[in-house]
Order: structure tokens, then sequence, then C-alpha cells
């Protein structure tokens, strides 16, 4: 056997082609990729291990005017491409990635807060936002208190010397309040409270919490902007420079990142979001003014109607709905019957994370997820259980015809 080298591949410092057996040649191939392919499709930069040139710009990797990538796990050039382009959809000016909307949320609460600090959560955030605040209550030393999402500028009344943070929900992701989210912000900056939103519902297109003066916004990429149901992605964004360094560091030593194929799927997804967007509006706006002329309906909770809470801070903030809305039925149907007309939909599966093209149902027995007394709202006669409905980009004609037969089926006479 010769041990002559039998192939050359990559070169050296001295710019020398190196001679290497088939082994090496495996491992380190000398790839000539002529340059000028372009294309609208983004490139998809798989990679654990940043290469550095040299030694002076590995050890200058915490500056990023010598050296912006330092390690796969905060970003490549596919991460980078969805977050510049995240945060000029917003209106924001940095982009963290997450693995989840929930993991996004979590980032917010571990860069921001510390034993003995105090964070306002309103009665109708999403659920697994409340758990989390009550994990931190329960096990970090951290007060989590709950306020009226219709407070308004009531709640200076509440804000505290520890109180760190303000979350704010605009529209209550299953009951749909809309906040006046400029009487909170006002509040919260005469104090140096810090003020956070889910901005899911939204998508960032038709409500821009940052030219309100909210410090942080929340996105579940999961929904709208991967549009496809198959993608768990969650954004934190923002503006100030200073609360960026906190939450920058607090992802790192999190650990959290993201895949490229993943944020490829998203960056894919991207463009057509508008469109999608103005479409589940279209439609569910069409269902929702039909369900409000059904007998089995008390209450049709879409912001874009008068009856919502919150309907005019909705007129005043929002540019446009999107497609989750939520009905109140008549008190009269029990929870076995509207159980029962929620499995009859055929054409709405039975699911929580919407934002994709198929439509959804699911019920919730709303009295246990807030404080006693406090649901359904003073004034509202004949309100029982609320059932949330998602509306995809079926055809609005088919879904009103699948509700009106389920609901004769399932709640007539009653």
């Amino acid at each position: 056997m010769s041990d002559r080298p039998v192939t050359t591949t990559s070169s050296s410092v001295s710019g020398e082609p190196l001679p290497a057996f088939p082994q090496t040649v495996a491992v380190q191939p000398a790839l000539d990729i002529p340059p000028g392919f372009d294309s609208f499709s983004p490139p998809t930069h798989r990679g654990s291990t940043v290469v550095f040139r040299n030694l002076a710009e590995l050890r200058a990797h915490g500056d990023r005017e010598t050296t912006y990538w330092r390690y796969g796990l905060h970003a490549t050039p596919t991460s980078e491409a969805l977050c510049q382009h995240l945060a000029l959809i917003e209106g924001a000016s940095h982009t963290l990635l997450l693995p989840s909307g929930l993991a996004a949320i979590s980032l917010v609460y571990f860069a921001l807060l510390k034993a003995g600090d105090d964070v306002l959560v309103p009665h109708n955030v999403y659920g697994p936002n409340r758990d989390h605040g009550e994990w931190l209550a329960r096990d970090f030393g951290i007060t989590v208190r709950y306020y009226d999402p219709m407070i308004g500028a009531g709640i200076a009344d509440l804000i505290r010397a520890e109180t760190r943070l303000i979350w704010m929900e605009a529209p209550g992701s299953v009951t749909m309040e809309v906040p006046d989210s400029e009487a909170i912000i006002a509040a919260a900056r005469s104090r140096g409270v810090v003020t956070a939103i889910d901005n899911t519902w939204s998508a960032g297109v038709y409500f821009r919490p940052f030219d309100k003066g909210i410090d942080i916004s929340v996105q579940a990429l999961t929904k709208y902007q991967s549009g496809g149901s198959d993608v768990l992605m969650g954004a934190v964004l923002w503006r100030d420079d200073s609360l960026g360094q906190r939450l920058r560091q607090a992802r790192a030593r999190m650990g959290w990142g993201v895949s490229a194929d993943d944020c490829y799927l998203v960056l894919r997804s991207l463009p057509s979001m508008p469109v999608r967007l103005a479409a589940h509006d279209r439609a569910a706006r069409e269902i929702a003014e039909w369900l409000a002329q059904r007998p089995e309906v008390s209450r049709v909770l879409h912001p874009a109607l008068p009856e919502c809470p919150g309907h005019e801070f909705w007129r005043r903030d929002f540019s446009g709905a999107s497609g989750l809305f939520a009905i109140v039925l008549r008190e009269r149907y029990a929870r076995a019957q509207v159980d029962a007309f929620v499995e009859g939909l055929q054409r709405f599966a039975i699911g929580w994370s919407w934002g994709g093209a198929r439509s959804l149902a699911v019920p919730y027995h709303v009295q246990t997820m807030r404080p006693a007394g406090s649901w359904p709202p003073a004034g509202w006669e004949d309100a029982g259980e609320l059932v949330r409905l998602y509306i995809g980009l079926e055809d609005p004609r088919d879904l009103i015809a699948d509700l009106k037969a389920a609901m004769e089926r399932h709640l007539a006479g009653a």
C-alpha cells in the first residue's frame, strides 16, 4: 500500500495546496462554488460550530464590531434574516428567537425579574403565561398579581415600589377583551415599570406596540408567521438597548436556540402573511356577524363588533382583525350540550394552536379560569358556556353551513 496522498484538497495558510488522503478529503473538501447564484429563497445555514479566521477573531468574539458570529446556538445567517424580517414588520429594532411562544414569555420573566419583585398580569392572559407566573410566585419568591384587563388608567393604583413588569394581551386569547393600552403604558412609564405585550393575535401587522410606547412584544411564530401548523417558535422584540442586553444575556444563559430549518419555514411564509391575515379577517367578520343573529348565541366576542369589551380601543389602536374570536352561548345550554355541538362540527377541528389554514373550535368553562365572581361580567344576562373559534382559509359559506347544522342538531329545543 502506498503512503502517498491520492488527491489535493484545501489550501494552507501560505496559499499552497495541501495533499491529502481520501479520509481527510471526506472531512475537508476543497470546494469551489462559483459566485453569483441568487434566488427569492433565503439560504439555510445549519451549523453549531462557527469557524474563526484566526485566534484574534476568536478571542474578540464578544465584540460584534470585530466578529458578528460566535456560536450556532446564538445566531446563524438564516436566523438573523428571520430576526431582521420580523423586526421590520413590527417596527422593532431587535428580535430574539425562542423554541416556542411560551419560551418567549419565559425569557421576559427570567430576564427582568428576581426574588422580591412584583409583576402584574391580566386575568385574560394566555393560560401557560398564568401557569408560569404562578410557578415563579411559588418557587422563586416573585409576587404575581392579576388585574382586570379593562382596568385602564386604574392600574396606577396597583403599581408598587417593587413592581417591575406589567403584562398585557390584546385581545385576550380566549375572552377577547381589548385593553386600553395607552392608559396602562402611561401609568407604567410614570413609575418606571417595563411593559410587555403578547401581540400574537395581530401578528405585529394590525397592532404596532412600539409606536404606542410598549417596551417588549412577544410573538408565537407558531401561529400566523408560520401559517402551516407545523412549526414551533417564538420571538421577543424590543427597541431599548438596555432591555435588549438583559434579554440577550438571559437567552444565552438558558441555552435557547432554534432550528435553521424551522427559521427557513417561517421565512418562506412571511411574504404571504399579510394576504393570509386579510383573508382570515374577512371570513371571521362574516361568520361573527352571522353568529350574532343566531338565537343560540348570547354574545359574540370579536373585537371588531361593538359588543366586545374594548371595541373602542380596538378601533383606536388596530388596523385590522385576525381569525380568532369567541362566542358565548345562552345559559340554558349545559356543558355536555356545548361539547356535543363542538364535536358535531365537521369542518372545524378541535385544537388549541391556531394560525394555520384549518378552522378550529374549543369550548372553555371560563369560570374555572378567573377569580370567583369575575365571569361573566356584570350586566351580561343569559351568558353561558364560551366556545372559541378560529376561522381558517376555508370558504366561509361552508363554515357557516357547518355551524348552523351543528347548532340545529345539538342546541335546538333547549
